[in-house]
């Protein structure tokens, strides 16, 4: 059983040193990618996205529908991509508890899983440090992630019928989504879930979870790196609709160059 229990549900992340209250940014609405995705794996395909953003009103809030624990590790990873949680410093359980509106318990579990996957350290009697990364570690994941899935992604061009490349476009219209409203976190999701529906084309459930993690891994910050500009976020959400583009359309040469330079340009 869950210990700590949210008042009025979890809220959303909170910026280092705002005072309790003050919610970040809304989201572009997690039924665009989040576990849509994982339903249209199983199908073979993606389904339509559903809650379109209407100009001039706010993203809806991030909808959560676990324990919790799994909200708030759900919110801290959020808020590792948003550059929300600084790469170097220090927070307490407790601190992020109160601003979340849960106890000490959940937040502590949830970084205790966060230290288990590498994005922060535990720090005696202190709390957890957000681990300091450097261009050659994010160098290092572009290099395994390439040698895994560029030759899966030739494997599928060749293999795949068109109707199910047709299938996924709304999973890449999702980062495009997100990216045009400049939305790092939930750009990070819709990013994961297009590429985890693709490889899942490739029918290896060990591929697609190894692969999820290494790109986890890969959207976290680095060090003084500065925010990520909306164009670049709408330049590497283009890359999905043209790999797309040359799935269904067997280029592998350019299948090859597309993901390639994805991994390679990659930041966030």
């Amino acid at each position: 059983m869950e210990q700590g229990s949210a008042r009025e549900g979890v809220r959303p992340p909170y910026a280092p040193g705002a005072p309790a209250g003050t919610p970040v940014t809304g989201r572009v609405p997690e039924q665009l990618c989040v576990g849509r995705s994982q339903d249209a794996e199983r199908a073979g395909g993606a389904r339509g996205a559903r809650g379109e953003h209407t100009h001039g009103e706010p993203p809806a809030p991030r909808v959560v529908r676990h324990s919790v624990r799994g909200q708030i590790l759900e919110a801290l990873r959020a808020a590792l991509v948003d550059g929300e949680l600084i790469p170097g410093q220090v927070y307490s359980a407790p601190v992020l508890g109160a601003r979340f509106g849960v106890s000490a318990t959940p937040v502590r579990e949830a970084m205790q899983q966060l230290a288990t996957e590498g994005a922060v350290e535990v720090v005696p009697n202190r709390g957890f440090r957000v681990s300091e990364r450097g261009p050659r570690e994010l160098a290092e994941l572009a290099e395994v992630r390439a040698l895994i899935e560029v030759p899966v992604m030739l494997r599928l061009a060749r293999t795949v019928p068109a109707e199910r490349w047709a299938a996924l476009r709304p999973l890449a219209d999702a980062t495009v989504a997100a990216a045009a409203v400049g939305d790092r976190a939930s750009y990070a999701e819709c990013d994961r879930a297009f590429h985890r529906a693709v490889l899942t084309l490739a029918g290896n459930e060990q591929l697609v979870a190894i692969a999820d993690e290494l790109h986890r891994r890969s959207q976290w910050p680095l060090v003084a790196n500065p925010a990520t500009r909306r164009a670049d976020l709408l330049a590497d959400a283009a890359e999905h609709t043209a790999l797309l583009d040359a799935l269904t359309a067997q280029d592998l040469a350019v299948v090859q160059a597309l993901v390639r330079e994805h991994f390679t340009g990659a930041d966030v």
